[in-house]
C-alpha cells in the first residue's frame, strides 16, 4: 500500500463547536470535510489545556508520562527521550513540514520537522506580532502555496496550526477580537447548553463565532488546494483541536466540555464518505493511528498509552476492540490544578488533588465577559475532592454523585470501582502525583534536545 500524504490541521480551543457536531453555527467547509470522510463523535483529549494535550497527540503518551505537565511557554518541555510524530514519519520516508502554530516547545528545532514555514516559534502566549503569522486564513494560504508550487516530496506530512479560537488580552480582559472578525449579533446566537444564558456569555459566543469563520475558511482553502493539486485520493486530511471551548466549565476542567475534541478524517476513494464513529477514542490513539496509516514503525508499545483505531477508518469494527474507558487530567496551567479523571461509556469519575473553587477557570476565562458572569456562582465554594457523574442521566455533569455515603449502593460501588481503576492507572503510568505535590518543572530533565542527540536517536 502506498503511504498517503498526511495534512494534520489543528486549532485552539474548539471542542466540538461545529455544525457537523450539532452546534448552531455556520461551518460549511468543516461540515463538508465531515461529509466527505469520517467523523468521530466521541473523541476526547488527555488534558483540557493546550501544550499537554498537544504533547499526547505528538507522542501517544499522557502528559505526566512525556513530561509536558504544564504549558510550553511556562518552561515545561517534553522529556529528552520522547519520540515525536514528525520524527517517526521522517524515518518512514516522509518529508515533514510545520506551518503556523505548534505550542509544544520554545525550541521548535527539536520537533524533527524538515522544514519550518515560519520565522519564530509559535505558541499561544507569544507576542501578538507572532500570532499574526498563525492566523487561519494566512496559514492556509501558505499551505496552498506549497501545494500549488509542488514544493514538496511525496509522501509528505504537514502539521498546520491555527491560532483561532484562542482568547487574547484586550480592554482589560480577554476576548475573541470581535473588532477583527465578522461577528454576529449576540442576541441571535444560541446559548451553550452547559452555561446559563446571560449577556456576557452571549457576547463571547458571538465573538467566538467570528473567529470560527476564519477556521472554517482555512479548512476550506486547504482542502481545495489538495484537490486542485490532484492529490485528493493520495492525501489524508485530518482536522482536530486540543481541548474544549475557552469558556467556564470547559477549558481547564475535566468535564466533557473541557476534554471533547473534533476529529475528522478525509481521504476520498480510501475512507468511506459520511461515516460516523461513536467508539470512545483519545488523542493518544490518533498518534498510533497516523503511524499505522503511514506504514511507519511504532515506538515501544510498552511506552505508548494509545493504540491505533485504523480499523475503524476502514469499516472494520470486527477487527477493533473498542475502548471501555479513557483517561484525562491536568497538573499545571496558570496555577497548580492537579486533576485526574476516568471516563467510561456511562460514567465520569474525577479526582481533585488541590484546594480550588468549585469550577476552576484559567486566567483568560476568569477575566472574560463569560467568566465575570459566573465568578460569584462558581467561586463561592470549594470543589469536592471526588466527583462522579452519570453521563446517561446527567450529560451536562451537574449532579455530583460521589458523596461520602451515596444513597444508592450501586452508585457507591461504581464510585469505588472507578476510584480504584484510576489509582491503578496512575500507578501503572508512574504518575508523579502519587508521590505528592508536583513542583514546577519537577521532572528528570527539562531541556531541549540538541540536533546531535536527535540524530543519534535516529541512527
Amino acid at each position: 500500500m502506498v503511504s498517503p500524504n498526511i495534512v494534520l490541521v489543528h486549532c485552539h480551543d474548539l471542542g466540538t463547536y461545529a455544525g457537523c457536531y450539532g452546534a448552531a453555527v455556520d461551518t460549511p467547509n468543516i461540515d463538508a470535510l465531515a461529509d466527505d470522510g469520517v467523523r468521530f463523535d466521541r473523541h476526547f483529549v488527555t488534558a483540557p489545556q493546550c501544550s499537554p494535550s498537544r504533547s499526547s497527540l505528538m507522542t501517544g503518551r499522557h502528559p505526566h508520562q512525556n513530561g509536558m505537565l504544564g504549558l510550553a511557554h511556562g518552561n515545561w518541555e517534553l522529556g529528552p527521550d520522547e519520540r515525536l510524530l514528525p520524527e517517526l514519519l521522517a524515518e518512514a520516508g516522509y518529508e515533514t513540514h510545520l506551518f503556523g502554530l505548534q505550542h509544544l516547545t520554545e525550541y521548535p528545532d527539536r520537533l524533527g520537522y524538515d522544514r519550518i514555514h515560519s520565522d519564530e516559534p509559535l505558541t499561544a502566549d507569544a507576542p501578538p506580532s507572532v500570532h499574526e503569522t498563525a492566523r487561519a486564513r494566512d496559514v492556509a494560504d501558505d499551505v496552498a502555496g506549497m501545494l500549488e508550487a509542488g514544493d514538496h516530496d511525496d509522501p509528505f506530512f504537514a502539521s498546520v496550526g491555527f491560532f483561532e479560537l484562542h482568547r487574547v488580552e484586550e480592554n482589560g480582559g480577554f476576548g475573541f477580537e470581535g473588532d477583527r472578525y465578522e461577528t454576529p449579533d449576540p442576541d441571535a446566537v444560541e446559548p451553550l447548553e452547559f452555561l446559563p444564558d446571560r449577556p456576557g456569555i452571549r457576547s463571547d459566543i458571538a465573538e467566538m463565532q467570528g473567529m470560527l469563520g476564519a477556521i472554517d475558511d482555512g479548512v476550506g482553502r486547504i482542502c481545495e488546494a489538495v484537490d486542485e493539486a490532484g492529490l485528493t485520493e493520495d492525501t489524508l486530511v485530518v482536522f482536530t483541536t486540543e481541548h474544549g471551548l475557552a469558556m467556564p466549565r470547559a477549558k481547564g476542567t475535566c468535564f466533557d466540555a473541557g476534554i471533547e475534541g473534533a476529529l475528522l478524517m478525509r481521504q476520498p476513494g480510501v475512507l468511506e464518505s459520511g461515516r460516523v464513529v461513536d467508539d470512545l477514542v483519545s488523542n493518544v490513539d490518533v498518534f498510533a493511528t497516523l503511524l499505522e496509516v503511514a506504514g511507519a514503525s511504532m515506538p515501544d508499545p510498552n511506552r505508548l498509552a494509545g493504540r491505533s483505531f485504523a480499523p475503524l477508518l476502514r469499516d472494520g469494527e470486527s477487527a477493533y476492540e473498542s475502548r471501555d474507558r479513557l483517561f484525562a487530567g491536568m497538573t499545571w496551567h496558570d496555577r497548580y490544578n492537579p486533576i485526574r479523571a476516568i471516563r467510561t461509556e456511562r460514567w465520569k469519575y474525577i479526582r481533585n488533588f488541590w484546594h480550588l473553587p468549585a469550577v476552576y477557570m484559567t486566567t483568560d476565562i476568569y477575566a472574560s465577559e463569560a467568566g465575570r458572569e459566573v465568578q460569584e456562582e462558581y467561586y463561592g465554594e470549594q470543589r469536592a475532592y471526588e466527583e462522579l457523574y452519570d453521563l446517561e442521566a446527567d450529560p451536562l455533569e451537574q449532579e455530583n454523585l460521589a458523596d461520602d455515603e451515596p444513597d444508592d449502593p450501586a452508585v457507591e460501588a461504581v464510585r469505588d470501582r472507578l476510584r480504584d481503576e484510576l489509582l491503578d492507572w496512575m500507578a501503572e503510568t508512574d504518575d508523579p502525583l502519587l508521590e505528592g505535590p508536583v513542583l514546577p518543572n519537577d521532572w528528570e530533565t527539562v531541556h531541549p534536545r540538541r540536533e546531535d542527540d536527535r540524530e543519534a536517536t535516529r541512527n
